[in-house]
């Protein structure tokens, strides 16, 4: 394929342009930890929304049924063993993320795809059914050094397993697999891929290794960047740029909330998630690996997904992706 000149990037007034090494999900609401499997290569459409109301009693039972380790499982894993004597496990994520981990301001009760694996993760470990959890809200940029400085066991936030990654904290999984896709107006009739975008002008996250892939898939496209999903939804609904570019986890969630905006096309990468655990302590990425075997093979995974993201995208749960798979897990 012949070498394209790279498409020129635009920061708005008052911002400064990043390396494109790390996907930033903002601190807003619908963009602070979400994750979404693999759409296209599940045959699933955007088309398939359905609505996004997770059955918290169903969701409470899924979390209680899950497996627990034996005694001598947790007390032959001094990572395990030190979770279960503290009786809660300390994860990183967010409570403000649609589908996968939004916390409610009347109860205080947590749920989604990723806060049901941190709470079956600790009912595994320390055997009670709510699987109790202690958050401490992570962004991008704090992610590794929490894990680092033992802050937290475990970090479940849409967390891209990287190579560059790799080199700070251990990655356990993946357990999901996105990937970067196409957001416009409803009524846009002239994008439906990222094809259709060159010419165009193109919001993404600052910061963002999606604005490399769109130069790449759309080199004659303008890309604006922003600092997080609120700003790219504003410029996206001001007109200031035709089209919003980033994780189609991220751009399905907005999406089920402004029926102003549709997520049009397949994603046009890959993106694996993975569980960050510790690098100083291979037990702890062992454990958790044989834990998400576990709860694959059993249904869990699948109940859980079908009762957070299987609220939005119609179809049965997808299949994860094998373990180990990513470059960097």
């Amino acid at each position: 394929m012949p070498t394209s000149p790279p498409s020129p990037f635009v920061v708005p007034p008052g911002l400064t342009a990043r390396r494109f090494s790390r996907r930033r999900l903002g601190a807003s609401a619908a963009a602070a930890t979400l994750a979404l499997a693999s759409l296209a290569a599940c045959g699933n459409d955007t088309s398939a929304l359905t609505g996004s109301n997770t059955d918290v009693s169903s969701y409470d039972q899924i979390i209680a049924a899950g497996p627990t380790a034996d005694a001598a499982t947790v007390d032959g894993n001094a990572w395990a063993k030190k979770i279960k004597d503290r009786g809660s496990l300390n994860t990183g994520g967010s409570d403000a993320g649609p589908l996968f981990s939004m916390k409610d301001p009347a109860t205080g009760k947590l749920t989604g795809f990723d806060a049901g694996l941190a709470q079956l993760l600790s009912r595994y470990i320390t055997g009670k059914e709510d699987g109790p959890l202690t958050l401490t809200i992570t962004t991008v940029d704090t992610r590794e050094t929490l894990i680092q400085n033992g802050t937290v066991d475990t970090v479940f936030a849409t967390y891209s397993i990287t190579p560059e990654r790799a080199k700070k904290v251990a990655f356990a999984g993946p357990y999901y697999r996105s990937g970067d896709a196409v957001m416009v107006k409803a009524d846009n009739t002239t994008i439906n891929s990222v094809t259709d975008l060159d010419g165009k002008k193109v919001a993404t996250q600052q910061g963002s290794t999606t604005a490399a892939r769109i130069a790449k898939d759309a080199p004659g496209a303008t890309v604006s960047l922003f600092p997080d999903d609120a700003q790219c939804l504003a410029a996206l609904k001001t007109d200031r740029v035709d089209a919003y570019v980033i994780d189609q986890s991220i751009l399905i969630s907005n999406a089920t909330t402004d029926k102003t905006l549709k997520v049009v096309g397949e994603p046009f990468s890959n993106d694996f998630y993975g569980i960050g655990v510790t690098r100083d302590d291979p037990q702890a990425k062992a454990f958790v690996n044989d834990w998400l075997e576990k709860i694959e093979a059993d249904g869990s995974w699948a109940k859980l997904w079908k009762a957070t993201v299987g609220t939005v995208v119609a179809g049965e749960a997808p299949a994860p992706p094998k373990i180990g798979s990513a470059e960097g897990s």
